[in-house]
């Protein structure tokens, strides 16, 4: 079924009706002995909820089924995406998910499948990501990218069930019944929130693209571990509240699960933390620095500190982040990754003033994504956030609103005299800023200036922010259907942005199209469009993207070198040579580009100046099979015989399925009267290289020209199979009968050719020699 606006509308109505009518019987009272004030105050709360979710609302199986199946629909429609931007090379061009590099490898390479220890490592360590992809591979039996969307689409619906239980600690607390079952105090909310955290539009990214599994991964981990955490005092005692050593250990296990899907896991253990002294050990910041103004000596009993092993649990939370830490950090190596001013240009700002205002200024972006994800973009580089030079720049009101809004919540959080509202926002806020802690800025520069991706787990404090919000302002006003009105246009707007939003992700052609739109100024989206329309053989249309790119960048030197190898192609080679002299110039160890200026110079004949720019771009990646092949081109042209054979064959023991030069090989050596020497190469391609009609073709001729007749023709014959319009594999293989006397045969296939091919002057000579011998021969006979 193909999801579009016109069926998720009427899905989401059905969904939303069955709040009404499903029924359950009051959980509310459940083993509430020894804690009916908090129960009541819990219904008293989830009871602010009743005109957006009316009672009876859902029991939790029913809530999950519905949240599970609302997350599924509104990202279904990537189900058959294509792999997109960042999927090419995390997957379709990585060796780690193929059965030839051991298992063991994924541990000592980064997400890209580099090594760590190179210097071009960006450090990403993400093995059981990695790991998934792998198992993914090897049960589509290839690269086939329907499979993986379908774990992505899954994951983001299991994730969004489990965000139930979460948000019912959240909002609900932890209450047990005697039999040690959790109470689910806050149904609506729990409900309302996890229905605004699985329609959120900004996840479009992690779910549908599908390097976007790392955030999904590190979510779930994320999550059991603090759920994992919370089950260590399920149980209750006379003197205070008991913790199960078990389940901190396990939480702790289940954060590092967690940060090997992705980096951002690690934050689960500061989460845990923050939850256990300010939950768990009732801990009021306010009362405390009241306390310390006043110089109270009531602060040297606090109970927080003797009951329940808090010192404990935080000693372990601590040993187990730094051991997570140190591991990592033997395993990465001190070389922080190279990023470059494109990738974050806040970052190489000179002022600290300057790199101040714009990292405040990336926060409030992300926190506008959040509000308001209308505008999404595959890629928020390269000019399409400008940086904010001067405190007169009207953006710096983004900042000011932002920080206004938090330091409200703090105050909120942290004074408020009602304890329950101080726990909720204090939890939204550790749920909203901790997990994004990694993507500031504030402990190292990140090679991105917005990622809607890093907002996944944040949008979970979003979430409980807002369902909060919701509750109060319904408390407090009596046009209770007005807002239930724009709580469920949220959720129906949101649902059906989440469609149109996976739609675009089906292809790289719509994801870049969409993009131009959001950050018009951004040159790498002209740079992938450019790319696109190139691959796809529509050079003109390349030619005017890539252009743009390079005019709002002039330092793109990836655009530079593709540009310039079109133009090199339409024979356009002076400008073509400018471009490529000028990215070299600004980026001196690009090999690729030293490699294509290489080939210009050597088709305007400049082969002193050609041969330096192979030399400089073989200096800087030393293993690079196809430089070696244009040089060897080089020396042949040269009559360098000696050196071309050399340059070629260094191409083939680094990339032995290098076709080319093997054929150039062979080729050289007929051409030079080294038949046996060209034939030995040949054999030893064909090894490597089985089916390569080629080659297959290369040494039949020179089995040919050594009167080897019938392996030549068994060679010809399978060329031609695999490739029967090749004119020149029947002209060819009609010369070889024609020496070998099968003139008949000579004749087929010399009018095969010259079907296939009229213009081919050689072919009409020794068709037109074999004529006159048949005619002589017809006339002998009579």
């Amino acid at each position: 079924m193909v999801l579009t606006a016109e069926t998720v509308l009427p899905m989401l109505m059905n969904i939303y009706m069955m709040l009404f009518f499903l029924q359950i019987p009051n959980q509310h009272n459940a083993g509430a002995g020894g804690h009916q004030p908090a129960v009541f105050r819990m219904a008293e709360l989830d009871a602010d909820l009743d005109h957006i979710l009316p009672s009876p609302v859902l029991p939790p199986f029913w809530a999950k089924l519905v949240v599970g199946l609302v997350a599924i629909v509104c990202f279904a429609r990537s189900y058959d995406g294509d792999f997109v931007f960042d999927d090419s090379e995390a997957i379709v061009n990585n060796k780690d998910l193929q059965a030839e590099t051991p298992l063991g490898d994924l541990w000592h390479h980064d997400f890209w499948g580099s090594r760590l220890s190179s210097n071009t490592s960006h450090k990403s360590y993400r093995p059981l990501t990695v790991l998934t992809f792998r198992i993914n591979y090897y049960l589509s039996g290839g690269f086939y990218p329907m499979g993986f969307h379908v774990v992505n689409i899954l994951l983001h619906g299991g994730i969004s069930v489990l965000m139930v239980d979460v948000f019912s600690v959240l909002f609900g607390g932890l209450q047990y019944t005697s039999k040690g079952r959790r109470l689910h105090l806050a149904p609506r909310a729990s409900l309302l929130a996890a229905l605004l955290f699985a329609v959120h539009p900004v996840h479009t990214e992690c779910v549908a693209g599908v390097v976007g599994r790392a955030d999904l991964l590190c979510a779930l981990f994320f999550l059991l571990s603090f759920l994992g955490y919370c089950k260590a005092f399920r149980e209750s005692t006379k003197e205070g509240t008991y913790s199960s050593t078990f389940w901190v250990l396990l939480s702790i296990f289940l954060g590092a699960v967690a940060m090997l899907c992705k980096e951002q896991g690690i934050t689960v253990l500061g989460l845990n933390a923050v939850f256990d002294i300010l939950v768990i050990g009732k801990f009021n910041v306010l009362e405390i620095v009241q306390k310390v103004l006043h110089k109270d000596k009531s602060l040297e009993n606090l109970g927080m500190l003797r009951n329940g092993g808090l010192l404990f649990r935080m000693t372990l939370l601590t040993s187990g982040g730094a051991g997570m830490l140190y591991v990592r950090w033997r395993i990465m190596g001190t070389g922080p990754p190279a990023f470059t001013e494109v990738d974050n240009p806040a970052s190489f700002a000179d002022s600290v003033l300057v790199r101040a205002i714009n990292y405040n200024y990336y926060y409030s972006l992300n926190a506008w994504l959040l509000l308001c994800p209308w505008w999404l973009c595959f890629d928020w580089s390269m000019g399409c956030i400008p940086l904010i030079k001067s405190v007169s720049d009207w953006r710096v009101i983004a900042l000011a609103a932002l920080w206004f809004c938090l330091i409200g919540l703090i105050c909120q959080a942290l004074c408020s005299e009602d304890g329950h509202k101080r726990r909720i926002l204090t939890l939204g806020l550790g749920f909203l800023v901790i997990p994004f802690l990694p993507a500031s800025n504030l402990f190292f520069r990140v090679g991105f200036v917005v990622a809607e991706r890093v907002l996944y787990l944040p949008s979970v404090g979003y979430c409980v922010l807002l369902t909060f919000g919701f509750g109060a302002l319904s408390k407090h006003t009596k046009k209770k259907k007005l807002i239930a009105a724009v709580v469920l246009g949220i959720v129906l707007i949101n649902m059906l942005r989440c469609v149109v939003r996976s739609g675009q992700w089906r292809s790289e052609e719509q994801l870049f199209r969409s993009a131009l739109s959001v950050c018009p100024l951004n040159a790498k989206v002209h740079y992938n469009i450019g790319k696109n329309l190139a691959d796809k053989g529509n050079q003109t249309a390349a030619i005017r993207y890539y252009r743009e790119a390079v005019r709002l960048n002039p330092k793109y030197v990836h655009a530079m070198n593709n540009l310039g190898n079109i133009l090199k192609e339409r024979n356009e080679l002076q400008e073509a040579e400018e471009l490529l002299s000028l990215a070299v110039q600004i980026q001196p160890d690009f090999a690729a580009a030293w490699m294509n200026l290489g080939i210009v110079q050597n088709s305007l004949k400049r082969f002193e100046a050609a041969e330096q720019s192979y030399r400089t771009a073989i200096k800087h990646r030393r293993k690079y099979p196809d430089c070696y092949y244009n040089l060897g081109r080089l020396y042949a042209d040269l009559n360098r015989h000696v050196d071309a054979l050399n340059a070629w064959r260094n191409a083939t023991v680094l990339k032995p399925e290098h076709s080319l030069a093997w054929n150039n090989m062979i080729i050289l050596l007929d051409n030079t009267g080294n038949l046996a020497q060209a034939e030995a190469v040949g054999r030893e391609a064909l090894g490597l290289i089985p089916n390569d009609h080629s080659l297959m073709f290369s040494l039949a001729n020179v089995l040919g020209k050594s009167q080897k007749y019938k392996e030549s023709e068994a060679l010809f014959l399978k060329a031609i199979k695999a490739n029967p319009n090749a004119a020149s594999y029947h002209g060819n293989l009609a010369v070889l009968y024609h020496r070998w006397g099968h003139l008949d045969l000579a004749k087929k296939h010399y009018e095969i050719s010259l079907q296939l091919d009229p213009t081919a002057s050689g072919t009409k000579e020794n068709y037109g020699l074999l004529r006159r011998k048949l005619e002589q021969m017809q006339k002998k006979d009579v």
